[in-house]
């Protein structure tokens, strides 16, 4: 999934928009201007649909749509076809052509929300049977599933899915304990692998995922994908509730300020803007404790949405371990790099993500916002 890059303001603009600003202040127009990052807790509750879905549903439907996606377009739907009896489709609205057009980062993505479903359902006491309806990437009908009363209620992983967050800041070079490792990969040997950070492999992915990313803010296809899915307007997110906000980009206090009262779709198209992008890819990857990588056995369908659970469940354990994983996967989105990947790092099977990985001390609630349910259900077909 493509990293969600940091806005940098240069030294000449920023001291530009600070006088602005305090102009602004003084004038009384900040009072009126969009003051504070939007944050998933700000957004009111949603609503029931009574004529829809029961509320237990509903509730298993949103712990579901947690999981992450790429700018975090949140490519699903739900189509209702009888009480606890669904089908979960492909948003081709969504899709991010420029940097995925093969809808790879896509079918990963449901991978997760399916397996945010299956562990939600289970909290209620259901469990998920599942029937695979799409045969290609682009299919819209993906999975039907039915929820089938029985068994305890596991509500362990609730509050883990509530609390998964994507993160980019405040990464340790600590290399990960053997401990946490071992945890991190149970029940997924050869599937899950480590490159610690100065080791051979991960100075290689360092180096990869900065030309990527240099070779991706040179494309403007991508760089307007990228503008179309920023909510640089807290009215503009709480509008969509979905993209990429000041919130979920981490910018903060002054800085979060000038991005959503100055800053424009024209701006991601700006040299400045691309130059300092790529300056934050090289700080990232200069802080970490290395790199996860997930593979697959092969790019079918089915493969790449267990490769989206597996992606999730690592995100599930990881928080209560204090460590952080920030989704960087530029260089598989980018020919050239992704040609050389798998015969330089030596591992055989598709890499189908690229996880930058670190202990860090502060871990935040989660940031970025979500759809209500009624959003992304859908009537009839599809």
């Amino acid at each position: 999934m493509t990293a969600h890059r940091t806005l940098n303001l240069s030294r000449r603009k920023f001291i530009g928009l600070a006088v602005g600003g305090t102009t602004l202040a003084a004038t009384g127009g900040y009072a009126l201007s969009d003051r504070r990052n939007l944050l998933r807790a700000d957004l009111p509750p949603d609503l029931p649909d009574l004529d829809t879905l029961q509320p237990d549903e509903r509730e298993i439907l949103f712990l579901a749509s947690l999981a992450p996606s790429g700018h975090n377009t949140q490519p699903w739907f739900v189509i209702p076809l009888a009480p606890w009896h669904w089908i979960i489709g492909n948003d081709r609205r969504r899709w991010l052509p420029a940097v995925d057009p093969e809808q790879r980062e896509t079918l990963l993505s449901l991978g997760a929300f399916l397996e945010n479903l299956e562990k939600a359902a289970g909290a209620f006491g259901y469990a998920c049977r599942w029937t695979l309806l799409g045969a290609s990437n682009q299919n819209e009908r993906v999975m039907e599933v039915q929820l089938i009363k029985g068994g305890s209620r596991n509500t362990a992983t609730v509050e883990s899915m509530k609390g998964r967050r994507t993160m980019r800041a405040g990464f340790s070079r600590e290399a990960l304990r053997n401990e946490d490792l071992t945890h991190l990969v149970a029940g997924e040997s050869g599937l899950i692998h480590y490159l610690p950070t100065g080791s051979k492999e991960a100075r290689y992915i360092d180096a990869q995922t900065i030309e990527a990313n240099r070779l991706q803010a040179a494309r403007d296809p991508a760089q307007q994908e990228l503008a179309d899915w920023i909510r640089f307007r807290s009215d503009e997110a709480r509008k969509h509730r979905d993209g990429l906000t000041t919130g979920g980009m981490e910018i903060t206090g002054f800085a979060g300020w000038v991005v959503r009262n100055f800053y424009d779709k024209a701006s991601v198209q700006t040299a400045d803007f691309r130059e300092r992008g790529i300056a934050q890819v090289r700080r990232e990857v200069a802080a970490s404790a290395g790199w996860l990588l997930i593979t697959s056995k092969d790019a079918s369908v089915a493969a790449l949405l267990d490769t989206g659970r597996r992606m999730q469940r690592l995100f599930l354990k990881v928080r209560a371990r204090r460590i952080a994983l920030h989704p960087m996967t530029q260089i598989l989105e980018e020919p050239s790099t992704k040609l050389a990947l798998r015969p330089t790092i030596g591992i055989d099977d598709p890499v189908q993500f690229i996880l930058r990985v670190g202990y860090v001390v502060d871990y935040p609630p989660p940031v970025s916002l979500r759809r209500p349910v009624g959003w992304f259900l859908r009537k009839g077909a599809a």
